[in-house]
């Protein structure tokens, strides 16, 4: 199935089930403009737009499953962050809430940075200020990341974070702030939904950590890179991620060894705010 009859058959699947073209676009995450782009074959969707489309207009799972079968053929999908920041950073914010709505299994791997789903307000602020993001911009998509957390108390969904000891000493903000993100691991770390796992410096690594990547049950895989998005979909590559992510999380501490570890660098950091 090419680009065309790719979205002459989600035109079909729409108009077959009623549903007006803003109604879908609107609960899809993306503008009427866009979606009608997509069925005229003028843009072609990523993996993530053919679900939401495909969830908004409400087809059954079988359905779903064979369009993005078809769809992942093309393996991956690179999105310059210029791109993103010209469609609006909080919009993309928006579109990975949907994309974690749907989900049921997540596993992320973070080792230079605290999780976004697990940043405190003050980490996320630190975070995309290095964007060059306009005031109110800057906001809203403070606030989209936010509404992302949601998901964390969301019983039906496992999520699993991999974190190496390096992101909980780099300096995103000061000491005090650092402290409080840190004990906020610590609290998340008891949900019943979520696994928190620390790679600590002094393990013998068997592997390289290389750079942060999402796993989204065992379908996609996101990778920042420096200049861009790139999603993985090629079964193939999706289980290497997978098999890297368990690499590590095998090696990591966890539960109350885990939490013992937090509340000595916690303690380390509000020390060094008294001192400094």
């Amino acid at each position: 199935m090419n680009r065309a009859q790719l979205g002459t058959a989600l035109r079909a699947l729409r108009q077959a089930s009623g549903k007006e073209a803003k109604a879908v676009a609107r609960s899809a995450v993306m503008s009427a403009s866009k979606l009608s782009k997509i069925e005229t074959a003028k843009v072609a969707p990523s993996v993530a737009d053919v679900e939401r489309i495909l969830t908004a207009i409400g087809v059954s799972d079988e359905v779903k499953a064979e369009y993005l079968e078809v769809v992942r053929a093309a393996a991956t999908e690179t999105t310059a962050w210029r791109l993103i920041r010209r469609m609006g950073v909080h919009k993309a914010q928006q579109q990975t809430r949907a994309l974690e709505a749907q989900m049921a299994l997540l596993r992320l791997f973070q080792p230079a940075l605290i999780p976004g789903l697990l940043q405190t307000p003050e980490y996320i602020r630190a975070i995309l200020s290095r964007h060059d993001l306009g005031e109110d911009v800057l906001t809203r998509t403070i606030s989209a990341r936010i509404e992302r957390q949601q998901a964390l108390y969301d019983s039906s969904k496992k999520l699993k974070f991999v974190i190496t000891e390096n992101a909980l000493r780099w300096r995103i903000v000061s000491a005090a702030r650092m402290a409080e993100q840190v004990d906020r691991l610590v609290s998340l770390s008891r949900l019943p939904s979520i696994d928190i796992r620390i790679v600590p410096l002094a393990a013998r690594q068997r592997d390289i950590a290389n750079h942060a990547f999402v796993i989204r049950d065992d379908r996609t895989v996101t990778v920042e890179t420096v200049h861009a998005e790139i999603v993985v979909t090629d079964p193939r590559d999706v289980a290497l991620y997978v098999q890297k992510f368990e690499g590590f999380a095998a090696m990591a501490l966890s539960g109350d060894v885990m939490r013992a570890m937090l509340e000595a660098i916690r303690d380390e950091l509000l020390r060094e705010q008294e001192t400094g």
